[in-house]
């Protein structure tokens, strides 16, 4: 067993001691969920070797805040982020906070939740997918979109996907279509917005038309499933993308096969990042409105810091249909 100097020992001499990390550490002594039991039982048994008793003055510094809140999202290389990230910032930064942001592709969404707390944010914003359900965190948290795990007694904001989905259906119906393909992927939003267009296609009086449904919701995996969409279902005359970065790799295999958008097929994203919005993709979406839904996090998050004890949130916003050039009436030919 490691020596230590004789003078009090320190939250650092226990985390060396366990073999564990300062963060995890505190993480124990705070009673989180988020700890192991084999990791609880290493620190709690440190912490009784050493006779370690953490300080009045480090508890008192450990319940000031910070003025900062932290955010976890799936993947910068989403522009999903850049409007909300911008909607929170305007409400909260105003009030003296600044946001620390952690990509779950780079690290586990339980890694960055426990950065998190050990660097003792005031506030959580979940925008990417967790390993699990967690019991409440201790701190405001607000979860946002639709996930597949949640956090008990967070706020929750999300933009009605349900009805965006209903958006993108009736609009290439009116064109004329009916065979429509949807591109999906892993994650909780990209799972609401299948389950909605299963719902429309068969409201539609139409099979679904469904591929990609394993891979990432990025570019990559837009392109992989709109090969599959086309190998399993070369009918198709429109393809509806889980969001907007999975539609511009479904533009890219779409002109591999020799499909001219929107002539030989129409394309339908979701988001309207900013990508939809660039001249070469210029594509018809759904804005979910994600400044809109920034604001109301960043309001949740000051709302749930001046009153702990209130009831959980639940803010549903209203999408709206996005018409550019990728979608176009169905021609003589394709219907």
């Amino acid at each position: 067993m490691a020596s230590y100097p004789t003078s009090r020992p320190t939250i650092y001499d226990v985390a060396a001691e366990a073999g564990v990390s300062k963060s995890l550490v505190s993480l124990v002594l705070n009673d989180s969920d988020m700890v192991s039991a084999p990791k609880r039982d290493a620190v709690l048994a440190a912490i009784e070797r050493l006779g370690y008793r953490p300080s009045r003055a480090a508890t008192a510094l450990a319940a000031a805040r910070t003025r900062t809140m932290g955010v976890l999202i799936d993947d910068y290389r989403n522009p999903w982020f850049v409007d909300l990230l911008s909607g929170i910032r305007e409400v909260v930064e105003p009030a003296g906070y600044l946001l620390t942001v952690a990509e779950r592709r780079t690290s586990s969404a339980d890694e960055a939740l426990e950065g998190f707390l050990g660097s003792r944010v005031d506030a959580l914003v979940v925008a990417g997918e967790l390993a699990s359900n967690h019991a409440d965190l201790g701190i405001p948290t607000v979860v946002v979109g639709g996930r597949d795990h949640d956090v008990s007694g967070a706020d929750h904001i999300a933009s009605d996907e349900a009805a965006g989905v209903r958006l993108v259906l009736g609009h290439l119906s009116e064109l004329g279509h009916l065979r429509i393909g949807h591109v999906t992927g892993r994650g909780g939003s990209a799972r609401r917005r299948l389950a909605a267009y299963v719902d429309g296609m068969a409201d539609l009086g139409d099979s679904p038309r469904i591929a990609g449904g394993d891979q990432e919701t990025n570019e990559e995996g837009g392109y992989a499933g709109t090969i599959q969409l086309l190998d399993a279902y070369p009918e198709v005359t429109a393809v509806f993308a889980a969001n907007d970065t999975m539609a511009l790799g479904a533009r890219a295999a779409l002109k591999e096969a020799g499909r001219r958008v929107p002539d030989h097929a129409s394309l339908v994203g979701y988001d309207d990042s900013l990508l939809a919005r660039a001249r070469f993709l210029d594509l018809t979406t759904v804005d979910s409105r994600n400044d809109e839904v920034g604001l109301a996090t960043g309001r949740a998050l000051l709302r749930r810091l001046a009153e702990p004890s209130i009831a959980p949130l639940s803010v549903v916003i209203a999408p709206r249909l996005v018409v550019r050039s990728s979608t176009a009436r169905i021609s003589a030919q394709l219907a």
